[in-house]
């Protein structure tokens, strides 16, 4: 059976101490991103194909708001309410990334 989903999109709405030196991303604003990417999909009456999940931690939270877009598992940092609709419209929907706001690899 295949899966219900085109894409799963993840969002980190994980919590921290506020003198944690990692931050969170809820505390930088993620916890209305889930409710603003649903309102997208369902105005372009894409919500049945597109899941969006709260998420806790991504282990990423210094970089966050969090973000990860899967079958293809490409991670989005930085997000703000602003980029919703860019990330909905390019690669929810057109399947292309959108590179600025890629979530380059830590360095080793």
């Amino acid at each position: 059976m295949p899966p219900p989903f085109d894409r799963h999109v993840f969002v980190c709405t994980n919590l921290r101490e506020p003198n944690n030196p990692k931050g969170s991303c809820s505390a930088k604003g993620s916890e209305e991103l889930p409710l603003l990417f649903k309102q997208e999909l369902e105005a372009r009456g894409l919500k049945k194909g597109i899941r969006i999940n709260k998420a806790g931690c991504l282990d990423a939270c210094e970089r966050g708001c969090v973000v990860v877009v899967y079958p293809e598992g490409y991670w989005y940092g930085g997000v703000t309410k602003d980029d919703v609709k860019q990330i909905v419209e390019e690669h929810l929907v057109g399947g292309v990334p959108v590179e600025r706001l890629k979530l380059k690899p830590y360095d080793k």
